[in-house]
C-alpha cells in the first residue's frame, strides 16, 4: 500500500474528527477529516475535467492552507506530479521553475497571485484559482495506482549558488520516510492518549515540511498550521502546541529576542538570568563552582519557567532541520527545559537522513542515520549517502544529475564528521569552502556560528575571504561596534592566525528573504550577499 492510500484510509477512518486547523490569530478554522476528504474530491474533479492525466506536473502556488491540503491530496489521487511553489518567493524566480518543469495547470490561492506569475510566465499555460477549483464537481473515483518509481512531487532546491533544479521524489522515496517519521515522532512522544498538539509554520513547498504535513495525515493526528508568518508570536499562542518544526534562524532569533529583552531591562532579573545561563553551562561542561551552581538554581526557579512559558506553555520539544543549529543555541533551549532534536537531510534525500534519538542529543550534532541508510565520509569529508529515500534525479538536468548520483552514491556536498556512537556532524559546505591568499580551506559556518555566540543580539554573520589577503565578516543586527570587535577578539583567541577575522562590516538591517538575500528557508546566498556588498567589503580591504 502507497503513502497515498495510507493517508485516504487514515482521513476515512477518522471521520467526523479534526484534520487540519487553520491558525488566524486568535481564531481557529478546523476541518475533519471528512470534510477534507470531500474537498479532495472537489479538486479531483476539477483535475478531470480540465484534461490532466496521470504524470502531468500540476504547480501549486499558494501559502499553507485547508485548501493547499486539499489541491495535495487531489492532485496526488488522480496521479499527477505536484509542484509546489513558494507563495512569498519572486514571481520572476518561480518562472524559472515553471517554464523548467511545464505544468500543464497552475492553481494559485488568488487572482493577485495568478496575476503574479502570470505576467513574470508569459508563456503560461492554463491558471486556475482555489474558487473555481473547489467550486467544480467531487469526483468519487479509485485512487490512481502508482508504480513504486512514479514521480509524485518536484520540488526545487531554493539555490543558494545556482539555478534552482527540480529534484524528482517518487512514491517509493516517501513510502520509505513516512514509516520512518512517525516511529521516530512516537518515540519521542510515547503514548499520550490524546493527539499531539502540532504546529506548523513552514510553508508546505519545502521537504521538511512536506512530510511533517504528511506524517501527521498518515499518523491520524490534527496539524495545526500558521495563516500569516508576519502574525506567528500570536499563532503560536493560539496553538499552544507541544512541539512545531524550525529552522535555526527561529530558534536564534527567539534566543536572541529573549537576551535583548531581558537586557533592557536590566536589574535584578538580567543578572540572574546572565549568570544562570553562564552557570548552567559550567555545570554541564564539568567546570561549575559553587556560585555556578548557585545562580543555575536560582534562574532555574525564578526566570528560566518564564522564559519557557512565554515560548510555549505546553511545549515538551522542538524539531529543528533545513541547516545545523549552533551547540549553543541548542543547549540554550535546553537549559530553559525546551530540548531540541535535529535533523539533517536535503531535497534529495526525501528530507531527512540523520534524526536526533531521545536521551541521545547531542548539541551541535544532527544526530544518527535512519535505518536502512548508508552514510560514508569521501577522503574529502564529503558525506556520501545510498538508500531508499535518494531521489531519481534532476528534472532536465542530466549532467547534474550524474554529478550528484555516482556509483550509487549520493554526493551530498556536505562536509561532516561521526562520532564513536555513530552521531553526525555537519561541519559546513563543500562549494562554501573560503580559500584566502593564504592557501588554506577554511569551512565558514564553524566561525560565524563561534561569532554569533559571542554576539548576543546580532542577527547574521557572514565569513568573507575567498581570494582576498585575509578573512573579514559581515554582521547584521543591532549591536553596537566594542560588541563586535569584543567578539572578534574571542573568536580569533580561539582560531590558527588563517581563520583570524581581521576586519569587519556592519550592517544594522539583518539579511531577509525579500531582499534577496537568503533563500526562501532563510539559508545565506552568499554569492549574492558578497556581490550586494561589494564596494563597501573593496573600501573595508583597501583600508589601511
Amino acid at each position: 500500500m502507497s503513502f497515498i492510500d495510507t493517508i485516504f484510509e487514515s482521513l476515512r477512518a477518522a471521520g467526523d474528527r479534526p484534520a487540519l486547523v487553520e491558525i488566524h490569530g486568535k481564531e481557529r478554522k478546523t476541518a475533519a477529516a471528512s470534510e477534507l476528504l470531500g474537498l479532495a474530491a472537489h479538486v479531483r474533479g476539477f483535475l478531470k475535467a480540465a484534461g490532466v492525466k496521470p504524470g502531468d506536473r500540476v504547480a501549486l502556488f499558494a501559502p499553507n492552507s485547508i485548501r493547499w491540503v486539499a489541491c495535495d491530496l487531489g492532485i496526488l489521487a488522480e496521479g499527477g506530479i505536484v509542484v509546489p511553489l513558494y507563495a512569498r518567493q519572486d514571481p520572476k524566480e518561480l518562472a524559472v521553475m515553471t517554464r523548467d518543469c511545464a505544468p500543464v495547470l497552475l492553481i494559485a490561492a488568488t487572482q493577485e497571485l495568478a496575476d503574479a506569475i502570470a505576467e513574470a510566465w508569459p508563456e503560461h499555460g492554463q491558471i486556475a484559482l482555489f474558487d473555481e477549483v473547489f467550486a467544480a464537481e467531487p469526483l468519487a473515483a479509485p485512487l490512481h495506482d502508482r508504480g513504486a518509481d512514479d514521480p509524485v512531487t518536484l520540488i526545487y532546491t531554493s539555490g543558494t549558488s545556482g539555478e534552482p533544479k527540480g529534484v524528482i521524489t517518487t512514491r517509493a522515496n516517501v513510502d520509505y520516510m513516512i514509516p520512518q517519521t512517525a516511529a521516530s515522532l512516537g518515540e519521542i512522544t510515547g503514548s499520550r492518549g490524546a493527539p499531539d498538539k502540532v504546529f506548523h509554520y513552514l510553508p508546505f513547498c519545502f521537504a521538511g515540511s512536506r512530510i511533517m504535513l504528511w506524517t501527521q495525515l498518515h499518523r491520524g493526528n490534527p496539524l495545526m498550521m500558521s495563516s500569516d508568518l508576519t502574525n506567528l508570536v500570536q499563532e503560536m499562542g493560539t496553538a499552544d502546541p507541544h512541539y512545531y518544526l524550525n529552522v535555526p534562524a527561529l530558534l536564534e532569533r527567539v534566543k536572541t529576542g529573549v537576551y535583548n529583552k531581558l537586557r533592557e531591562r536590566g536589574g535584578f532579573v538580567f543578572t540572574i538570568y546572565a549568570k544562570g545561563v553562564a552557570g548552567a553551562r559550567a555545570i554541564i561542561d564539568g567546570k561549575a563552582g559553587l556560585g555556578d551552581r548557585l545562580f543555575a538554581a536560582l534562574a532555574g526557579k525564578l526566570v528560566f519557567p518564564k522564559i519557557k512559558a512565554q515560548i510555549g506553555p505546553s511545549l515538551e520539544f522542538l524539531i529543528c532541520g533545513s541547516a545545523p543549529l549552533s551547540e549553543d543555541t541548542q543547549r540554550w533551549f535546553e537549559i530553559i527545559g525546551v530540548p531540541v532534536y535535529q535533523v539533517y537531510g536535503l531535497t534529495e534525500t526525501t528530507a531527512i537522513v540523520t534524526m536526533d534519538k531521545p536521551g541521545q542529543a547531542v548539541p551541535g550534532r544532527v544526530g544518527h542515520a535512519l535505518p536502512g541508510l548508508e552514510l560514508r565520509l569521501s577522503d574529502e569529508g564529503e558525506l556520501l549517502i545510498r538508500g531508499p529515500n535518494i531521489f531519481a534525479g534532476y528534472w532536465n538536468k542530466a549532467e547534474a544529475t550524474a554529478e550528484t548520483l555516482q556509483s550509487g552514491w549520493m554526493h551530498t556536498g556536505d562536509q561532516a564528521e561521526v562520532d564513536a556512537q555513530g552521531n553526525y556532524k555537519i561541519i559546513g559546505r563543500v562549494k562554501n569552502i573560503l580559500v584566502p591568499e593564504s592557501g588554506h580551506n577554511i569551512a565558514p559556518e564553524p566561525i560565524e556560528q563561534k561569532l554569533l555566540e559571542h554576539l548576543p543580539g546580532a542577527e547574521q554573520a557572514v565569513l568573507i575571504g575567498h581570494a582576498r589577503p585575509y578573512l573579514t565578516a559581515i554582521v547584521t543586527g543591532k549591536v553596537d561596534a566594542a560588541a563586535i570587535q569584543a567578539a572578534i577578539d574571542r573568536v580569533n583567541a580561539e582560531v590558527p592566525h588563517y581563520r583570524k577575522i581581521r576586519k569587519y562590516l556592519h550592517v544594522p538591517e539583518p539579511l531577509t528573504i525579500e531582499s534577496g538575500l537568503l533563500t526562501a528557508n532563510q539559508k545565506l546566498r552568499r554569492r549574492v550577499i558578497e556581490k550586494h556588498f561589494l564596494a563597501e567589503l573593496d573600501r573595508l580591504y583597501a583600508s589601511s
